[in-house]
C-alpha cells in the first residue's frame, strides 16, 4: 500500500527519507544508476521506521527544530531507526564490490563515505543494561550513565570550525567546557579523537560527543498491563512518564521500562500521550498490525474518551467548542486559540461537581496538540493543576476567551521564568542549556566552573575514565545506533569530574507534583476497546487537599 513518501534533498550530497513506501524501494530500486542504489538503500535501511499521526487530543508536538548536542532530538513516533557507525568494516578496504577510501589533495583531511544505516525499529538488552533504576520518595531514579550523541555534519556547518558551530548552536555548556572534553577525549570526529576545536567540518563528517546523562525522576507507580494479545500491548501509563525516549528523558519512557521489567520489546506504539497525561496507551507488536490500526485513525474510526478535573463549575449542557489552535513554540510546546491555527472539534460534557471543581468528560474528534487543555482553557475552565494552560503567565484572565494581553514572546517568556523558578522546566521539555539569553538567564551560577577549573577537571577525566565508550544516539532524527553502554562500574558512572549536573543539588519533586488531571479513559475501534479504571482524582468524594 502507498503510504506517501518526503524526500528532502541535502544540498551537500545525500538523500535523506523521512516517510518510507514499499513501492517506491521496489520503483526506484529498478532504476538503476548510482542515484537508485543510493535512494534504494535508503528505503531498505528505513524498513522499520513509521510514522505515527498525531491523531491524539494530547500528543506532543515533534517539530521543535534543532537542538543541541548535549540532549537527544524528541523522538517522533518512538520508533527509532539505526545507525550501524563502526560496524560495517573498512571502508577502505580493497577488493570486488568495496568502496574504496576517498583520496583528497596533499594534505586534506580525508572524509570517510557515511555508513549505511541498518533497519531497526526497537531497543535491544544492550541498551537496557546502560543503567539501572533505584526508588527513592515514591519516585523511580535512573543512576547516572555514560551515554554518546552522535550526527552527521549539518549543512550550515560546513566551512565553519567546531569552535564555531559549539558557539552559535550547542550552548548547552561553555567553550571553556568543550576545550576541557576534548582534552578529557570525549569528542570524536570521524571516530578520531578530536585535539583542536578549530578544525574546520566537511561534508560527511561524523560528530560523537560522549556526556554524563542525567534523567529527571518519575512517579514510581507501576505500569499496569490492561490487555495482551498476539497483537498488541495495552497499558495504563502513570502520569509523568513519557512514551519514548524524547528530551532528557530516555531510560524512564514507558518503552524502556516495558523492555527493562516485562521483557516486552520491538514495539510500535499507535498514539502518544503527553508525559503529564496518564491512561490508556496501545503498542502494536508487529508492523502490520501498526499500519491497519492507522487505517482506522485515518478513517476516523477511532473513538477516544478522557475525563479531567477542571476549575470551577463546569456548564451542565453538553459543551462542543470548535476553536482553531495554534503552535506558539514547537520547542517550548505551547499552543493557544487563534484563528490562524488548524480546525479542530471537542466535545465536553461534565460529570460531576463537588463545589469547587468538575469532573469533565472529554472526547476529542481532532487530533491537534494539547487540544483538550488548551480548548479548556479557552472556555475559562482550565484543569486544575495544568502547569501550563493554568498558569498566571496567561494574564489576570489565564487565556479564557483567547483573550491573552501579551505578546507570543513575552508569554513564553513568563511561562519559562515562572518553570525555571519552580525548577520544573521539564514540564516544558527544557532543560537550562535549551535557555537563550532572550527567554531567561542560562545554568545556575552555582553550576559554572573557571576554565583553570576545567582543565584540572579534563586531567583528572582522563585518568579515571579515559575515552569512554557509551551507547550512541543520533541528534536529527533521534536514530538509534548499536552499541554497548559503558563498561565502567557503577560507582564510576554515577559521578563524573566534568559534569555540571554532578555539581548541582536538586531539590526531588513531590510524587504528587508529577501528576496532571487529565487521563486517557478509553480507546474503541472496530473490533477492539480498551478503558482504564477512573482515577482516584476523578470519584465524586474527592477533595483537594
Amino acid at each position: 500500500m502507498w503510504l506517501g513518501c518526503w524526500l528532502r534533498f541535502r544540498v551537500l550530497g545525500h538523500w535523506r527519507l523521512d516517510f518510507w513506501s514499499p513501492r517506491l524501494a521496489r520503483t526506484w530500486s529498478g532504476c538503476g544508476g548510482p542515484m537508485a542504489e543510493t535512494l534504494s538503500t535508503r528505503v531498505e535501511a528505513a524498513g522499520g521506521l513509521r510514522c505515527l499521526a498525531q491523531e491524539n487530543g494530547e500528543a506532543g508536538g515533534d517539530a521543535r527544530g534543532e537542538r543541541l548536542l548535549e540532549r537527544p532530538e524528541p523522538a517522533g513516533p518512538g520508533v527509532e531507526q539505526a545507525l550501524g557507525v563502526g560496524e560495517q568494516g573498512s571502508a577502505s578496504a580493497s577488493g570486488p564490490g568495496k568502496r574504496k577510501k576517498r583520496r583528497g589533495a596533499t594534505g586534506e583531511r580525508v572524509v570517510p563515505p557515511p555508513k549505511k544505516r541498518r533497519a531497526g525499529v526497537s531497543f535491544g538488552d544492550e541498551h537496557f543494561a546502560e543503567t539501572s533504576y533505584y526508588f527513592e520518595g515514591g519516585l523511580r531514579k535512573v543512576r547516572p550513565y555514560y551515554f554518546d550523541f552522535r550526527t552527521y555534519c549539518k549543512g550550515r556547518w560546513v566551512g565553519h570550525s567546531l569552535l564555531h558551530v559549539f558557539s552559535t548552536e550547542f550552548r548547552a555548556q561553555t567553550l571553556a567546557y568543550y576545550e576541557a572534553a576534548a582534552r578529557a577525549g570525549r569528542l570524536h570526529l570521524n571516530e578520531e579523537p578530536v585535539q583542536d576545536l578549530s578544525i574546520v567540518l566537511k561534508d560527511n563528517d561524523f560528530l560523537r560527543n560522549t556526556v554524563h546523562r542525567h534523567e529527571p525522576p518519575v512517579m514510581a507507580e507501576p505500569i499496569r498491563l490492561l490487555a495482551e494479545n498476539e497483537d498488541v500491548v495495552v497499558v495504563d501509563k502513570p502520569s509523568s512518564i513519557p512514551v519514548h525516549p524524547c528530551g532528557r528523558f530516555r531510560h524512564n519512557t514507558v518503552i524502556f521500562i516495558l523492555g527493562k521489567e516485562h521483557q516486552l520489546k520491538e514495539l510500535h506504539p499507535l498514539h502518544r500521550l503527553d508525559r503529564l497525561t496518564s491512561g490508556v496507551l496501545m503498542f502494536a507488536k508487529t508492523a502490520e498490525v501498526s499500519e491497519k490500526i492507522h487505517e482506522h485513525v485515518r478513517d476516523r474510526q477511532l473513538e477516544k474518551e478522557y475525563v479531567c478535573r477542571v476549575e470551577g463549575e463546569f456548564p451542565i449542557e453538553e459543551v462542543t467548542c470548535k476553536e482553531p489552535i495554534l503552535v506558539v513554540s514547537y520547542k517550548v510546546g505551547v499552543c493557544r486559540v487563534d484563528p490562524q491555527g488548524k480546525p479542530c472539534e471537542t466535545v465536553f460534557q461534565r460529570l460531576s461537581y463537588n463545589g469547587h471543581s468538575s469532573v469533565v468528560q472529554c472526547r476529542p474528534l481532532t487530533g491537534r496538540t494539547h487540544q483538550i487543555r488548551v480548548h479548556l482553557q479557552f472556555l475559562g475552565h482550565p484543569i486544575l493543576n495544568d502547569p501550563i494552560y493554568n498558569s498566571v503567565a496567561w494574564g489576570p484572565s489565564r487565556g479564557r476567551g483567547g483573550h491573552i494581553p501579551k505578546t507570543d514572546e513575552e508569554l513564553l517568556r513568563d511561562l519559562v521564568a515562572e518553570h525555571q523558578a519552580k525548577q520544573s522546566l521539564d514540564v516544558l521539555n527544557l532543560c537550562e542549556g535549551d535557555l537563550s539569553p532572550g527567554l531567561t538567564d542560562s545554568m545556575a551560577p552555582s553550576s559554572e566552573l573557571s576554565k583553570d577549573s576545567l582543565e584540572e577537571l579534563a586531567t583528572t577525566a582522563q585518568k579515571t575514565d579515559g575515552v569512554v565508550e557509551a551507547a550512541p544516539q543520533d541528534l536529527d532524527t533521534m536514530a538509534l545506533a548499536q552499541g554497548t553502554a559503558a563498561e565502567t562500574d557503577v560507582i564510576n558512572q554515577e559521578t563524573d569530574p566534568l559534569c555540571a549536573e554532578c555539581r548541582l543539588v536538586r531539590q526531588d519533586p513531590l510524587p504528587q507534583d508529577l501528576v496532571m488531571f487529565l487521563h486517557a479513559l478509553r480507546y474503541k475501534g472496530p473490533g477492539f476497546e480498551y478503558c482504564s479504571p477512573m482515577p482516584a482524582w476523578a470519584h465524586d468524594d474527592w477533595q483537594e487537599n
